[in-house]
């Protein structure tokens, strides 16, 4: 069994003038955003793309001192290495480095300083055409005793900058706000998310419940709803009665959950004789922004549906499919979970997973590709589907997951958030108009990306997108 990478100087007695040492790295976009944030720099000529398009590059490039800190690397672990006492060190900064550029970064000796154990050494770094970006002289004290020890095991660093959401934003806008009925907005958190999406240009707020209390909670949150509609009425349960009424007239396109139990509202959603209910089964979905995944990955049912049937799940789907479109994924990889990835008639929700996939073979469920019963690691990781000899164009790619039940959804979805630093945006499908779902603990990020997916499925419905559900009366 190999042993640990080790990391050795060589001390002044054992460095030639004209040694050399060099390091190799590729510049990832990455790599811009951690060193601004670790150094605080955060000039938009290295992280702003619109604005780098007007100076005098054109485009994004990379903090001159992140080649100066390659060259401090080579100097630190190779020559001379470990013990090396920096002294001085002159840059010049030659050609700008672009994302995808490849910089050789080699430090050359040039002269030894016995009384003193000084070297004095050449730097240059070189792009990929051979170019010089920048070129320089460093000043060390070398070591005078040998130092071996094991290479440092650096930490697995994830940036999430959510431009999953900031693309949903940009998507949802530059149209008219949709005109949102919001049910019981009568805490701060609930008055604060309508009006957040309001400025945002989302959503036209039609703001529902005790009109005292709407104001007292705009109050509390030191915020203004002047010039916002208040339709009055005495509690919320009242409040989620008057919102569906308003969709089934017309008025509003979406609605939005405020400070009411999710249980309450969508009881006057499912009404059968005056709720919102369409030919589809009414379903949740997170859209999730999860750190390390180049795409939204989408979660259902983890809030609606308790212990989904076969018949159930197939709607669960649909409407995943169809949120799926809107968001850009045009043919969504769909994972139907369970715990194994082997069909087992002890566990019914493989076998679910079985007969949905055949359904979907004989195109009763479209838009997607599916498969499974795929477990969670074999879903999302392509490593983990070539361990367990998984060929599939779902397994390692997943864009939709599908569990098994709510309590696994939500468990599910709520790992993700509280370990693996992921945001979770709500929705409510299926229904005649999206359900805007926010919690408490929702971030302005999240309760924005809830209503810009929201916005993009009324759009879509506005224009009669194939595959959207319709009213039973339609």
């Amino acid at each position: 069994m190999a042993g640990p990478a080790m990391i050795e100087n060589r001390t002044f007695d054992e460095i030639e003038v004209g040694d050399i040492a060099s390091v190799t790295r590729t510049l990832e976009p990455e790599d811009i955003q951690l060193f601004a944030l670790v150094s605080g720099d955060v000039n938009p000529a290295h992280l702003d793309a619109e604005y780098a398009a007007t100076d005098m590059f054109r485009h994004v490039i990379a903090h001159g001192m992140w080649g100066g800190g390659l060259i401090s690397a080579v100097l630190g672990t190779q020559l001379p290495g470990p013990g090396t006492i920096y002294l001085d060190q002159s840059l010049r900064f030659r050609r700008p480095v672009s994302p995808g550029d490849q910089i050789t970064a080699s430090v050359t000796v040039v002269e030894k300083r016995a009384e003193k154990k000084i070297l004095i050494l050449d730097c240059r770094c070189t792009n990929q055409h051979g170019e010089d970006v920048i070129t320089g002289q460093a000043q060390v004290i070398a070591p005078s005793e040998k130092v071996r020890r094991p290479r440092a095991e650096l930490p697995d660093v994830r940036l999430n900058d959510h431009d999953k959401y900031r693309r949903l934003m940009e998507l949802a806008g530059g149209t008219d706000p949709v005109p949102t009925a919001i049910v019981h907005p009568c805490s701060e958190a609930a008055i604060t998310a309508a009006l957040d999406a309001a400025q945002a240009g989302l959503i036209a707020p039609i703001l529902i419940g005790p009109e005292a209390k709407i104001k007292a909670a705009a109050t509390a949150a030191s915020r203004t709803i002047d010039g916002f509609r208040i339709v009055p009425v005495a509690h919320s349960h009242a409040a989620a009665a008057k919102a569906v009424e308003l969709v089934r007239t017309g008025e509003a396109q979406l609605v939005m959950k405020g400070s009411l139990h999710t249980d309450e509202l969508m009881g006057a959603v499912v009404s059968s004789t005056t709720g919102l209910r369409t030919e589809r089964r009414i379903s949740h979905a997170y859209v999730m922004d999860v750190p390390g995944r180049p795409t939204p990955l989408i979660i259902t049912d983890a809030a609606i549906n308790i212990a989904p049937s076969l018949e159930d799940k197939a709607d669960i789907i649909r409407n995943a499919i169809d949120l799926a479109h809107v968001i850009g994924m045009e043919a969504p990889k769909v994972a139907i979970l369970a715990a194994v990835e082997t069909v087992n008639p002890a566990m019914p929700s493989t076998l679910d997973a079985a007969a949905l996939c055949k359904m979907a073979d004989r195109g009763q469920i479209s838009g997607g590709i599916l498969d499974g019963p795929l477990a969670f690691d074999n879903a999302v990781s392509d490593a983990a589907a070539r361990e367990k000899g998984i060929v599939s164009a779902v397994a390692g790619h997943a864009e939709i997951l599908v569990v098994p039940s709510l309590e696994a959804g939500n468990m599910l979805a709520k790992q993700l958030t509280f370990l693996g630093g992921a945001d979770a945006a709500g929705i409510v499908l299926g229904a005649r108009v999206p359900i805007i779902l926010t919690s408490r603990a929702d971030s302005l990020r999240t309760r924005l990306a809830s209503c810009a997916v929201a916005v993009l499925m009324a759009r879509a419905a506005t224009l009669a997108a194939p595959g959207l559900p319709k009213s039973p009366s339609a």
